[in-house]
């Protein structure tokens, strides 16, 4: 009797269809019943790869072999799942099985995994497809009865190819050409490049830009204290005709109603106000705030990066363990955030199964019958592949502290959704005197509504809160202004990606795209996939492309290199989210049959030849860029020194030195410093073989080439004594009150340094990655303390803090912690109120 071949994406798909049709017998790796035999693949089973007869042996990173473009591609099986693609192959080439059912995922990825395993195994025998959006045992029943001709999706399989193929051919052929190119001067160089790794790098690479030149600007604020006959309140100075200043005006990106540019003025409108009567008019109004939306995989990864510290990588583990492993989350790799509209039947099964931590929430939704349809979560438009992340109502056991958590992030989501809205009523004072604005503001929950899912004093991340409740204030009361504080603040760069922003530019990376057409094209796309953007931002830091600090991710030297030459070269579609625009539009108009396969891989080939050809056309010291000239004149020969991709060079003489030394990338500063004084430094952000940070100087040697300066001669007792007379002293040893001055990477006692030394006191000129400037070392050895310096960073932690270095009796110099103040109680009486107000 003829059967017919189901193959899902995944073993738990396989089981649930067997599940819901009925009628199987489990084998060892596979079902069979009277009219089909049924198994999965576990993801992804092949790869492309370029067939033998084709690829080179030798020489693949030379320009001599390059473009690699097959003129068809091979599959290599996967080491790691090979076993389960020999299963498939036995079982297609079974007699009694006439025909294949594609019951792979809904969408590109899953037609993609179907078609190489079908070409693999070269079988000819015909394929219907199943197409479910939902799991439910009546999706599953109503999809077998709908099976589609394999024709119907054709598009979509030629579009999935296309996909693979062109990934495959930019990213070996652009990595290969980047590569050759920076080998040109020897050794050898590795520079990957991709369709989606290096535009991410490259929105990293322009956020640091902006930080390096970023120039901080003093501004002012005014807070008041104002006191009524109910207690006090505070208020911030605004101004009530503030507009918004056109884009590209200076100080555009930091204009608001609140801050002061002028010391001048904010010290007048102190002097104005201070001490005067006040008025105040008050709007009162109700607001509602709906919960967040269900997780998808790039929403739960922020989430928990910002909660937890998770980073990307470590989500989607936990989160494919409590689904494979534990069984209690749906499939994580989803870009949906929504249900299907018949899943409201699974909702009302998966409340009742919850543990019991959950059971009061579940128990509220199934009381007030929240649990319906409803277009904001069940809603087959906003779902692709796969729907939101949600408990599956099976209990779990065994836990680790890491899954609990993440575990618990998705069911008390889940379970805020059907909750009504969170009822808030916000105030907002305006209080004036002498004509001048001060504005307060209050928000009180009136009812909780899902935000009693968390509990009353719970922290939602994209519930920022509000101001605290305020005092009342009777109708036509005057206020006194009790005090006005005039606050100094600097505006501040933007922040540095971590990872959580980062998956959040990755997945709104469309807006980027001029194009309206290609943005259309990417819209709910981004750049990669919830699957892949993890492991894109692992590659990054596996290939020295960014750093972890902290929670930060900073670009590399080897990163902004690799962005200078591609925006040398002219390669942008290699650093901009527009290829993946312009892909995304291709593939789209392919799978509806407006375009060919043919057509859109000759576009692919002639980009490849392009990239490749321009590698090919530069050398190292002619690829255009926005490239410095110095003022400082070469120290071998008084000639001109420009900066160009990889150097700074003399254009009369041979001198040269390298731009990134030990991982770190010159400034044009501290090579001007360098070669005008013989030295610079201290510098931060040397990276020895091992990774580690170091701090040196550089200085100039015999042949004015930089190297690096420990500041630690070795000494010995005919060497002559240090002379530090050019050098005003900073004040006195706090071991032996002689002098102190520095000398290399230290502040060193005069007595500790040179032939006949009787003292050790020696202070790093840069402690913990905090610079220590003279300033204050100056007013650790006058008064024993410096100022707070808030850069210290941890060598155990590797997290940021801030200190004042204080001189012990000892005569070492140690840490203090900045004391901080216990938060004030809420107040009750109106003295205690212009108390807290005025401290």
């Amino acid at each position: 009797m003829s059967k017919q071949l189901i193959i899902a994406e995944k073993p738990s798909v396989a089981a649930d269809i067997a599940r819901s049709i009925g009628g199987f017998t489990k084998e060892k790796d596979y079902f069979e019943s009277e009219h089909y035999v049924l198994s999965s693949a576990v993801g992804h089973l092949l790869e492309l790869t370029v067939p033998a007869e084709f690829e080179v042996k030798r020489g693949k990173w030379s320009f001599a072999h390059l473009p690699v473009i097959p003129p068809h591609f091979a599959l290599n099986p996967i080491e790691k799942t090979e076993d389960r693609l020999k299963l498939l192959t036995r079982l297609i080439k079974r007699k009694d099985v006439t025909g294949l059912i594609n019951a792979c995922d809904a969408g590109r990825e899953g037609e993609l995994i179907f078609s190489f395993i079908v070409q693999h195994s070269g079988t000819t025998k015909p394929v219907q497809r199943l197409w479910l959006q939902s799991m439910t045992a009546t999706a599953i029943r109503d999809g077998f009865s709908q099976l589609r001709a394999a024709s119907d999706v054709e598009g979509l399989r030629e579009a999935a190819v296309c996909r693979a193929e062109s990934d495959w051919l930019i990213g070996i052929n652009g990595t290969r050409a980047m590569t050759a190119f920076n080998s040109k001067t020897g050794g050898f160089h590795l520079t990957t490049v991709g369709r989606v790794q290096t535009p991410t790098l490259a929105i990293v690479v322009e956020r640091e830009e902006k930080i390096r030149a970023f120039k901080p600007t003093d501004y002012w604020e005014l807070e008041a204290s104002f006191g009524c006959q109910a207690g006090a309140y505070a208020g911030r100075w605004f101004d009530e005709g503030f507009r918004k200043p056109e884009e590209g005006a200076p100080l555009f990106e930091h204009a608001t109603a609140f801050r002061l540019w002028d010391k001048a003025r904010a010290e007048a409108i102190k002097a104005k106000c201070e001490g005067k009567p006040g008025t105040v008019e008050e709007e009162s109004k109700p607001s509602t705030q709906l919960s967040p939306l269900l997780f998808d995989l790039t929403s739960l990864q922020r989430e928990a990066n910002g909660r937890f510290g998770f980073s990307a990588r470590t989500t989607l583990q936990l989160a494919q363990a409590l689904y494979e492993k534990h069984k209690v989350l749906t499939y994580p790799r989803t870009d949906a955030r929504a249900l299907p509209e018949d899943y409201v039947g699974q909702v009302k099964g998966i409340l009742g199964g919850l543990p019991d931590t959950y059971a009061p929430f579940a128990n509220e939704i199934v009381k007030h019958g929240w649990a319906k349809p409803n277009k904001r979560i069940f809603n087959n438009a906003k779902i692709s592949d796969h729907f939101a992340i949600i408990p599956t109502g099976t209990a779990p056991k065994s836990l680790s502290e890491a899954e609990a958590k993440i575990y618990d992030l998705v069911t008390r989501r889940f379970l805020s959704v059907f909750y009504p809205a969170a009822e808030y009523r916000i105030t907002t004072r305006i209080t004036r005197v002498e004509g001048e604005a001060f504005k307060t503001e209050g928000k009180i929950l009136v009812n909780p509504g899902w935000l009693a899912v968390y509990g009353k004093s719970a922290a939602v991340s994209e519930d920022e809160g509000g101001a605290p409740q305020l005092v009342a204030v009777e109708p036509g009361e005057k206020v006194s202004t009790d005090e006005i504080l005039v606050k100094s603040l600097v505006t501040k760069p933007p922040a540095r990606f971590n990872e959580a922003t980062l998956l959040s530019a990755m997945e709104g990376a469309g807006k980027m795209v001029d194009d309206e057409e290609l943005r259309a094209a990417m819209a709910g796309r981004g750049l990669g996939t919830p699957a892949t953007r993890a492991q894109i931002i692992e590659n990054l830091i596996g290939e020295t492309y960014m750093l972890r600090d902290g929670k930060e991710l900073i670009p590399t030297a080897k990163a902004f290199s690799l962005i200078t030459l591609l925006r040398g070269l002219g390669t942008n579609e290699l650093t901009s989210p527009e290829l993946t625009g312009e892909w995304e539009h291709k593939l789209a108009q392919m799978e509806r049959g407006a375009l060919s396969r043919a057509e859109f891989m000759e576009h692919i080939q002639a980009m490849t030849r392009d990239i490749v050809e321009r590698a090919k056309r530069y050398e190292s010291d002619t690829v255009p860029g926005d490239f410095a000239t110095l003022a400082t004149p070469c120290p071998k020969c008084g000639g001109v020194v420009k900066e160009n991709y990889k150097k700074f060079a003399c254009q009369s003489c041979d001198w040269s030195a390298w731009k990134i030394v030990a991982g770190r990338q010159f400034e044009i500063d501290e090579i001007e410093m360098l070669l005008s004084s013989g030295r610079v430094g201290p510098l931060l952000g040397f990276r020895n073989k091992m990774g580690r940070l170091f701090n040196a100087e550089i200085r100039l040697n015999d042949d004015k080439q930089p190297e690096f300066d420990f500041g630690q001669p070795k000494e010995d007792e005919n060497a002559e004594p240090v002379d530090f007379s050019d050098q005003q002293p900073l004040g006195a040893c706090p071991k032996c009150a002689s002098r102190v001055f520095e000398h290399g990477l230290s502040y060193v006692c005069e007595k500790s340094v040179g032939p006949g030394k009787s003292c050790d006191f020696r202070s790093g000129k840069i402690i913990l990655q905090q610079p220590i400037e003279r300033e204050q070392m100056y007013k650790l050895l006058e008064t024993g303390k410096t100022d707070l310096l808030r850069g210290f960073v941890s060598s155990r932690t590797k997290r940021k803090f801030s200190a004042f270095l204080v001189r012990g009796d000892d005569g070492k110099v140690g840490f203090e912690f900045e004391k901080k103040e216990p938060k004030a109680p809420a107040a009750k009486k109106p003295a205690a109120r212009k108390k807290a107000a005025s401290e």
